[in-house]
This record gives structure tokens, C-alpha cells and sequence, in this order.
């Protein structure tokens, strides 16, 4: 038994990690190894040389990695997308795919897919889960709109991707997930974005491309560019992947600025065609995990709006930085737009003022009993001394005794 690689290493098979028993996701260690298969690596763009991609004759059975870390059997007990059309604006969505039977919509010709990149993307947000099958979307319920963001192979432009976002919108998705970053094409996206959010659809993208292009002359990898269209517009709910030891590979895009992280690296969903898998790895297949989310709160809470999901799915992510998506979370935790009031202080209670007729009666009885004292005081004097004179005036005692 091999252990898992990634396809954005160079492979052209890879065994699929994704069928491994998982733990918790707060473990954020290796899943413990069971049955595995041989599984064909996804594409993001096929070079000219080579065809298209075709079923893939392996079927993932066991229960993915990616299903439990995001806790998908415990939140489809509360939602599981019905209701709710999520834009896939990618390579396509192939038409014949079991676990998308009926439930995918194509603007044009997105309903092929040479890449597969489109359909798989499409499979992690909606396929339905099957009879002996591990891999499901998560959002199994939810309707897909095919929206062609790229050409034929799989090489995206701003403006093919703008006029995508718009054309998923006019479709009635309410969730848009677009599975391409372009270093350019800023007025374009944005205003495309301003468009989805004035029609109240969330934009859900990855923050950088799964892999950075390869100088053909010297053949090395360029630099990241300090910004990728559209996750970088206002309004755009962008997405970081890790694998399943809860770390992303070494050669995939360093760069920040994403708003969630959700399961990228060796995930297992749908091909182009057929009921077998691929393997595939990268910031999209992340985003459109958090996309199938989205899904899932916007079935659950239909009055909310695309800002309010958006702002559910982060608040209740799990921390880390950036915090990673918990779907179970996203929908039963109970956010409030209202802000907690500082109690207030009781009023002051002032007395009314006082009367002045206590004062007056007081300052009379004062003055009357001040008024007493000074007789007592005086009739204390004159008394004992008019006794001895016998009452008589003063100076008549002194006539009395000369007489004498």
C-alpha cells in the first residue's frame, strides 16, 4: 500500500489519499490508511497535445478524507441544498454523471468538458452520495448551472470568466463558484462581482491558482502576484486548501489574503463522464467545497442574505488562520446583526427645592429663643442688684446715706 501523493506533483497516476479513514480535523494529523485504489490525476488546463479526459475506470469506495473534516453526514441531517442552484463557472459539467443525474443546467456549451476540471469541481459541491460509494458533494441536493469561464482546454481569460459570473446570475444561482485566479483583469471581475452582489448571488473563489506557472526558458516557477481576480473583489468569499495533515504542499502558492481554508489537497470527486473518479488538488477545488456549503446554509436559511452567508460561513469556521470552514457550525450557529447595549445608568434622582418656610420658622425660633436667653441673662443681672438697692434707682442709695 503507497501512500497518498499529490497531482500537483509530477505523476501521471496517484493513489487516492482521499479514500484513506479520516480524524477529526482538530487532530490535524494523517488519516489512518485503509483500502486505496489507483486513481487519474486531474487537470486544471490540457496541453494541446493531449486529448480530452475521459471516465475514469476507479471507483473511490471508502469514505473520503474530505467528507469527514467537513462533517458532511452530521450537517445533511439539517440541510443538504435543495432549493438552492450553484454557478459552476469553469471547463464545463459533463452531462452524463450519475451522481449529477437531472440536476445539472448548461448556458451554451458548458455542458461538455474536455479538462474535467469543471465536472469535478462540480461533483465536490453537489454529487450525491451512492450505494458503496465514499465520495459525495456537500451539498447533494443542490441543482448545477454549467457556466463556461475558459476555452475549450481549460485556459481562462478575465473576460470569459466576468461574462461567466454574469451569465450564472441571469440562471438563478444564488451561490457562484468560479474555479480560476488570474493575475489580472481587476475592472472586469469587479464589476462582474458588483453584479452578482447587487443580485444578492455570493461569489465563492480561490484566493491563487493551484499551481504557479513554469518559465519555459529557464523552468522555474514565477512569483505569485500580490493579488488574483476574482478573489480579490469586494464581496468575493475567498478560499485557501490544506491536505489531510492539515498542511498545504510546498510547492503550492504562497501568498495571503483568503477569507476561509477548506479541504484542496488530494480530494476525490467525479470525471468528465461516468460513475469513476479523479484526484485532484489546488485553491479551487477548496473554494468549491466551501461553495457546496454555501449551498447548504442558503437551503437551511433561505431569508438570508448572500453578505449574511458569507459572514455565517466565517464567524463559525473553525479558528485557525484563516479559519476553516465547518459547515455543521455554519448552520446552527445564531448570529445577530444587533450589537450588545451598555446597561445604562438610572437617572439621577434631584429632590425638588426646598421650602423656605422651614428656614424662616427656624431662624424665628432662633431668634426668639436667642432673644430669651438675653432677657434670662439680663433679669439675672438686674434682679439680685435691684434686690440689694431695695428697687430703688441708682444713686438714690448714696442720697439716703449722706442724709443720714
Amino acid at each position: 500500500m503507497r501512500r497518498a501523493r499529490s497531482p500537483r506533483r509530477p505523476v501521471g497516476r496517484a493513489v487516492a489519499a482521499a479514500v484513506l479513514a479520516a480524524v477529526p480535523l482538530a487532530a490535524q494529523t494523517p488519516p489512518a490508511a485503509a483500502d486505496s485504489v489507483e486513481l487519474p490525476a486531474l487537470s486544471a488546463v490540457l496541453e494541446p497535445d493531449k486529448p480530452c479526459a475521459r471516465a475514469s475506470d476507479e471507483t473511490a469506495r471508502e469514505e473520503t478524507w474530505t467528507r469527514q473534516a467537513l462533517g458532511l453526514d452530521r450537517s445533511w441531517s439539517l440541510a443538504d441544498g435543495h432549493g438552492v442552484t450553484v454557478g459552476v463557472v469553469d471547463t464545463g459539467v459533463g452531462k452524463d454523471i450519475p451522481a449529477l443525474q437531472d440536476r445539472v443546467t448548461a448556458v451554451g456549451s458548458a455542458d461538455t468538458d474536455c479538462v474535467g476540471h469543471g465536472s469535478f469541481a462540480a461533483g465536490l459541491i453537489a454529487a450525491a452520495p451512492g450505494k458503496g460509494v465514499g465520495v459525495a458533494g456537500a451539498a447533494p441536493a443542490a441543482r448545477i448551472l454549467a457556466v463556461r469561464g475558459t476555452d475549450k482546454r481549460g485556459k481562462p481569460t478575465p473576460q470569459l470568466l466576468a461574462d461567466g459570473i454574469r451569465a450564472a446570475v441571469d440562471g438563478g444561482a444564488k451561490v457562484v463558484y468560479v474555479g480560476r485566479a488570474v493575475p489580472t483583469g481587476k475592472e472586469e471581475l469587479t464589476a462582474a462581482v458588483e453584479y452578482a452582489t447587487k443580485r444578492d448571488a455570493l461569489v465563492v473563489a480561490p484566493f491563487a491558482p493551484d499551481a504557479l506557472p513554469v518559465d519555459r526558458a529557464t523552468g522555474e516557477t514565477e512569483e505569485a502576484a500580490p493579488w488574483y481576480w476574482p478573489a480579490a473583489a469586494p464581496g468575493v468569499l475567498s478560499v485557501m486548501d490544506y491536505g489531510p495533515d492539515g498542511t498545504r504542499p510546498k510547492n503550492a502558492p504562497q501568498t495571503g489574503g483568503a477569507d476561509l481554508a477548506a479541504p484542496g489537497d488530494a480530494v476525490v470527486s467525479v470525471g468528465p463522464s461516468g460513475p469513476g473518479h479523479y484526484i485532484g488538488s489546488g485553491a479551487s477545488l477548496a473554494a468549491a467545497n466551501v461553495a457546496g456549503a454555501a449551498a447548504l446554509v442558503r437551503s437551511r436559511h433561505p431569508g438570508m442574505t448572500a453578505a449574511q452567508v458569507s459572514r455565517q460561513l466565517v464567524t463559525a469556521s473553525y479558528p485557525a488562520l484563516p479559519p476553516r470552514v465547518d459547515p455543521y457550525g455554519a448552520l446552527t450557529t445564531v448570529l445577530t446583526d444587533k450589537q450588545a447595549s451598555v446597561p445604562s445608568a438610572p437617572p439621577a434622582k434631584i429632590p425638588p427645592e426646598a421650602s423656605p418656610r422651614p428656614l424662616n420658622r427656624a431662624l424665628l425660633i432662633a431668634g426668639a429663643g436667642g432673644m430669651l436667653v438675653v432677657l434670662v441673662a439680663g433679669a439675672a443681672v438686674v434682679i439680685p442688684r435691684g434686690r440689694a438697692r431695695g428697687w430703688r434707682p441708682a444713686g438714690q442709695e448714696e442720697e439716703r446715706g449722706t442724709a443720714v
